[in-house]
Order: C-alpha cells, then sequence, then structure tokens
C-alpha cells in the first residue's frame, strides 16, 4: 500500500476510460502524484458520464473498459509507484430496469429504501432516477461493496472516496463495515459547517477537504470590503435581509415543495412511532423542523428510533438543494464565497482561524484531502480566485459594476411586464464574467441556464420560462460580442490581475504545505477557468501539460503566463513533499507572528510557508517573528539565505509578485 503523498481526480467517462487513465501514469508520477483519485467505476447507466447512477455493483464498468483494463491500469500505476482511491456510492443505485436489483420486485423491497405507504422510494436529494440502498443491511453492504473490498484486499486500489454518507441510516456502521472489510483509508465527502467537525467516532482518514476550499478562499476575501459589497448588493436586489435568511427561506421552499413525500413520510413515522400518548408532528411542523437544522445532519445512533433515523437522512437533502443549489444561485453579494462547504455570509476569514484548523487537522487527520476545486465546485480555483478580489478593490468595483448594469440595459427584453435579466441577473452575470473571461457563448448558455433553473427567481427545471432564459442568455451574449464592454471588462481585468495571480497561488502553494493530502482537479495544475458541472467536466488538453512539465523539468524557466507559476509551484512542491516527507507526515505545525496580513507557518523546524494576504489598512510588510537560525533554500528558485535574527520583514520571506514564500532549512 502506498502512502498518500499527493492526489489526482480524474472523472472517467465512456470516452475517457481505463485505458486513457493508464496512459496519464507517467506524467502524473513525473508531477508529483502519489495516487490516482477515479470517479466511481462500477458499472453504471448506459451513457453515464459521471458513474453516480450504478446498476450493478458486482461488476466494473464495461463501458470504461472492463475489469482487465482495470487491472492494467492498476499495475501501470503501482510499477510507477501510484496507488489508486476510487470513489464509492454507498447511498443510491440507478433506478433503471437495467438494475436487476430495482427491476425486480422482491429484490427491490430488500435492497430499496421504499416507502411502504405512497410506493415511492428515497431518492439521493431531488432525483428521482436515483433510489436509496438500505447499505445498514448486512445482505445489501456485501452486495454494494464486496467487489471495491475485494480490490482493496488484492492491493488494486489503496483507498476509497465515500459519497454522500450524509444519506445513510448508519454512517458510522457502515464506516466500520468498510475498514473491518480492509478499508484502512477512507475519505468521507462531507460538508461541514465552520464550527462543525467530524465525529470522533468514524474511522476516516478525513474529508476530501472543502472546509479547506472554504477558508483557503476566506483568506483572499478582504473583510474591509464587506459594508460596500454589502451596499451594493442590497442595492440591487432590494433586499437588505442576510445570507442566513434567504438560506431559511430557501430550505422550506424546497421541503414544502420538492421534499412534500419525504416529509409527509416523516409525519408518518411520527404518527406510528409515538403512541397513544403522544400527538405526532403534523407535514407543516416537521418542514420548519427539517429546515431549520443548522447543518446537514445529526448523528444520533441507529438505536434511537426510526423516526430519528429518517429525520436525519432527510436534513442533507433539504440542505443541499435549498442552499448549495438554491440560495447560493440567488444571493450574490460575492460569489467567490458561494462553493460547495461555503457560508455566503461570512465575509472572509481571519488568519488566526485558519492556523487553527490546520493545527487540528494536523492532530485529528493528517491525510485529511485538501482541494481547491472538486467536480462539485461551483467554480474552478482560478475563477474563484479571481472573483475573491472584488472585495479588494470594493470602491472600484462598485463604481464599475453600476456603470455597467445600467450602461447594458439597452441589451435587455421586455419578457412578463418586466426587463430581463433583472439587476440580481445581470449581477450575477458580470461576476461570472470576470471569473471565467473569456468564454465561449456555449458554455455561458449553459451555464446560465442551470444557474437560473436552480435559483428558481423566474424560471425551474420542472416549468422553465423559456421566454426568460432566452432573454438572460441573449443579454450576456450581447455582452460579450459588445466591443465597448468587452475592452472594459479587459482593462478592468488587467487592473486586477496582479492581486488574482496572488490569490491563486496562495491558495495553491496553502494547499500543497498545510497539513493534510493535496488533490488536483484533473486539468488545474494549468490555467483552468471553468464553471459548475457539467462545464468543468469538459476534455483536457493532456498533451500541451505534458509538454509544459516536460519543459520545466528539463530545465526551463517558468514564464510569465499563470499556468506556467501554477505548474511550477505543483512541480516544486510536490516534488519537495517527494524528497522529503519528512518534512509533512507527522510533522508538527506551527503558526509564527506576523499579524493579520500574512498566513506564516513552519512544518516542524525545517519548512517554512509565507503568504501574504490582502488586507487593506493593515502594515502589508509585517514583522515575522521567531524563524529558526539557519540555512534556508527557497524550494521555487533554489536561492539560499542564512538567518541569524529570526525576526525580520515577511519581504524577506516572499516573493513580491507571487506574495508567497516555501523555504526548506538546509
Amino acid at each position: 500500500m502506498t502512502d498518500p503523498r499527493a492526489t489526482y481526480r480524474l472523472q472517467l467517462t465512456p470516452q475517457f476510460g481505463f485505458a486513457a487513465a493508464a496512459e496519464l501514469v507517467p506524467y502524473l508520477r513525473d508531477l508529483g502524484i502519489s495516487h490516482l483519485y477515479l470517479s466511481p467505476s462500477l458499472q453504471a447507466r448506459e451513457g453515464s458520464m459521471h458513474g453516480y447512477d450504478v446498476v450493478d455493483p458486482t461488476r466494473l464498468s464495461a463501458a470504461l473498459g472492463g475489469e482487465r483494463a482495470f487491472r492494467e491500469l492498476a499495475v501501470r500505476a503501482r510499477g510507477a509507484g501510484l496507488g489508486i482511491i476510487l470513489d464509492v456510492v454507498p447511498n443510491h443505485m440507478a433506478a433503471d430496469d437495467t438494475n436487476r436489483f430495482w427491476a425486480d420486485p422482491e429484490l427491490r423491497a430488500r435492497f430499496f429504501d421504499v416507502d411502504p405507504v405512497s410506493g415511492r422510494h428515497r431518492r439521493f436529494f431531488d432525483v428521482d432516477d436515483l433510489a436509496g440502498i438500505r447499505i445498514e443491511r448486512e445482505d445489501v453492504f456485501h452486495t454494494a461493496m464486496d467487489l471495491v473490498l475485494a480490490l482493496l484486499r488484492e492491493g488494486l486500489i489503496d483507498g476509497v472516496r465515500g459519497d454522500h454518507p450524509d444519506g445513510l441510516a448508519d454512517p458510522v456502521g457502515y464506516l466500520r463495515r468498510m475498514r473491518d472489510g480492509g478499508a484502512r483509508r477512507i475519505w468521507v465527502e462531507k460538508i461541514l459547517a465552520a464550527t462543525e467537525r467530524l465525529p470522533a467516532d468514524w474511522p476516516v482518514a478525513g474529508t476530501v477537504g472543502y472546509e479547506f476550499l472554504r477558508d483557503a478562499c476566506g483568506l483572499f476575501v478582504d473583510p474591509a470590503g464587506e459594508a460596500t459589497l454589502t451596499d451594493l448588493w442590497n442595492e440591487l436586489a432590494g433586499d437588505d435581509r442576510p445570507f442566513g435568511a434567504h438560506a431559511l427561506a430557501a430550505k422550506l421552499e424546497q421541503a414544502t415543495t420538492t421534499f412534500t413525500p419525504e416529509v409527509e413520510r416523516l409525519s408518518r413515522e411520527a404518527r406510528d412511532g409515538a403512541g397513544s400518548a403522544e400527538p405526532a408532528p403534523e407535514p407543516p411542523a416537521l418542514a420548519w423542523a427539517v429546515s431549520s437544522l443548522p447543518v446537514y445532519r445529526t448523528y444520533e445512533p441507529l438505536t434511537a428510533g426510526p423516526f430519528l433515523t429518517r429525520f436525519q437522512q432527510t436534513t442533507p437533502a433539504i440542505m443541499a438543494k435549498g442552499v448549495e443549489d438554491t440560495a447560493f444561485y440567488r444571493y450574490g453579494r460575492l460569489l467567490a464565497l458561494n462553493d460547495v462547504g461555503g457560508d455566503p455570509g461570512r465575509f472572509g476569514i481571519a488568519v488566526e482561524d485558519v492556523h487553527a484548523g490546520n493545527a487540528e487537522r494536523a492532530l485529528r487527520h493528517p491525510e485529511a484531502m485538501l482541494t481547491t476545486m472538486t467536480h462539485d465546485a461551483k467554480r474552478s480555483l482560478d475563477a474563484r480566485a479571481r472573483i475573491a478580489v472584488l472585495a479588494q478593490v470594493p470602491q472600484r468595483w462598485a463604481q464599475v459594476a453600476r456603470g455597467w448594469i445600467d450602461s447594458t440595459e439597452r441589451h435587455c427584453a421586455p419578457v412578463d411586464g418586466a426587463l430581463a435579466p433583472d439587476p440580481v441577473e445581470r449581477y450575477f452575470i458580470l461576476q461570472t464574467l470576470i471569473g471565467v473571461w473569456p468564454i465561449e457563448r456555449a458554455r455561458l448558455d449553459g451555464y446560465l441556464e442551470k444557474a437560473l433553473r436552480e435559483a428558481k427567481r423566474h424560471t425551474n427545471w420542472i416549468q422553465p420560462n423559456e421566454p426568460h432564459e432566452a432573454a438572460v442568455k441573449e443579454y450576456a451574449a450581447a455582452l460579450c460580442a459588445d466591443a465597448g464592454f468587452r475592452a472594459e471588462i479587459e482593462a478592468f481585468l488587467a487592473e486586477i490581475e496582479p492581486r488574482a495571480r496572488r490569490s491563486t497561488l496562495g491558495q495553491l502553494v496553502l494547499k500543497l504545505t498545510a497539513p493534510g493530502v493535496p488533490d488536483t482537479y484533473q486539468g488545474d495544475e494549468l490555467e483552468l477557468r471553468t464553471l459548475v458541472d457539467p462545464d468543468n467536466r469538459r476534455p483536457v488538453d493532456w498533451a500541451l501539460r505534458r509538454e509544459s512539465l516536460d519543459r520545466l523539468l528539463g530545465g526551463g524557466r517558468p514564464g510569465a503566463s499563470l499556468s506556467d507559476a501554477k505548474l511550477w509551484i505543483t512541480a516544486r512542491l510536490l516534488g519537495l513533499r517527494t524528497r522529503r516527507p519528512e518534512l509533512f507526515v507527522g510533522a508538527s505545525y506551527r503558526p509564527l507572528q506576523a499579524g493579520p496580513a500574512a498566513c506564516v507557518f513552519l512544518r516542524g523546524e525545517e519548512l517554512l510557508v509565507a503568504v501574504a494576504l490582502p488586507r487593506a489598512g493593515e502594515d502589508p510588510d509585517p514583522s515575522v517573528r521567531a524563524v529558526p537560525p539557519g540555512t534556508w533554500r527557497d524550494v521555487l528558485t533554489g536561492d539560499e539565505r542564512t538567518v541569524e535574527d529570526g525576526n525580520g520583514p515577511l519581504s524577506r520571506w516572499i516573493d513580491a509578485e507571487t506574495g508567497v514564500g516555501v523555504y526548506e532549512r538546509v
């Protein structure tokens, strides 16, 4: 078994299966990756582009190449020193006639969580054709997981990512069964609130890193910009409610519409379990209850009672669909904050809080994944990092945004007695363009259709308002074709580019050096400006990445592009993790005092990391204290310096352009 040092997420499809992944092994080895992190690879529905709609968990996907191709991939990876982590789906399978467990009435009753009264099944969120399975049953567990456990025992995979454990009746029971069956390392796709921690009794390596994504981005959101951007948003929205109010309203809306069957089932189970002494809660009260929880779910023992178990399985879906897939598309104060695991109501984060989270992870889950982008992310790192910069130039952005919203009204069209898009939608589009400019119309159209329907303000998935959607798409297309607007947005992007570069590279350095295992999403080692899926699942130019890495490893120096800077930092720091694992594995984490405008820390006493942070009104070159004396080598440039006095300015340790510095003591 290969110890995890750095993972690389690959999104497998029928067009990019096991054989194609095998061809990438030499490149990923040279990049410094220790594990291929594969999307679900069991037999899914025909034509599946993601693998989460499993129809036969006893077979590897034929569309991806089948068992033979998987074994060839595993052997090739192992020969290059790489292991494999497999994404597995314990919560649901496809409700499809090609799924024998679903098609057979007797098997369906045994395997699936079906409401005996309505005949409707527990869904994955609001997806009707993904049906929840009863993995808490021993026979269902073995049918769904025995192949995965066999791959673990044979050494073909080293660990698993457990998808959506919140949907399970007994998450800890499932995780313990997996551990006892041979899964020594399990990463859970668990979204934690800012004040929430993984349950102490979960036998896991950690999460897949959404909390790190949230905090790393938060460091580059300057709190000084909050008042200005809040005023701008309230003015455009005509609504000064905080994000929490929007989130609660969206959750309640979901509980009383989309999830009415689930709430009614809860009411029946409460009635059946209450007996004659206690009245059962009615659906309206339950709708409020499941909407009011501030976290995805609680984790009471399975023996606590059927109603409580069902309650715990219901709240995650309402939280996900109400917050991430509704409120995140309605509340647009700063879209960099609207990502999986994020809290748009929290404007930035103090460096002390990030230090505390890193130190806790080093003690509790030193192998937890660290990510800045996943297949579920709303935006790629580069897009999110650029939008975050708007908080660093709030007055300038407010002026520019107001001007654009007014001057581009001529591209709006009347729909249902009002102009479309409305100011909220226009502001959403402007921030999106800031993040991903330039973008092709087909990509932008697809994204806007999804965003509008998720927001459910003027249109939705069930009853699309096609005239409104068409007007919004035409507006966005008109902006992109407007020569005046193009010149203005490109000038503004050039103006903020140095800050955006620091935002991206600072988050990247933190991911590659903080306690945990850094995870790279496919293609994100170069500049990558993508939006929510399916935009982030588009084919990757692997030849460009191979060529770029060969040039840098062959002695070439990085050019001025963001792609070169990202790849250089990634290769150098992953190379350091390979060359000197003791700097990371088991190494302590010690923050160094540097004030609010810098994140500086030591791993052990041999690795120093310094990242400048945007903090208006704070000293931009604060004193860094208590650096251990000795000779330190800059990992990114090779320069050396001798330190006698451990106190000195931040500028001693960071590059003026990138705002980062990483040093090993020699």
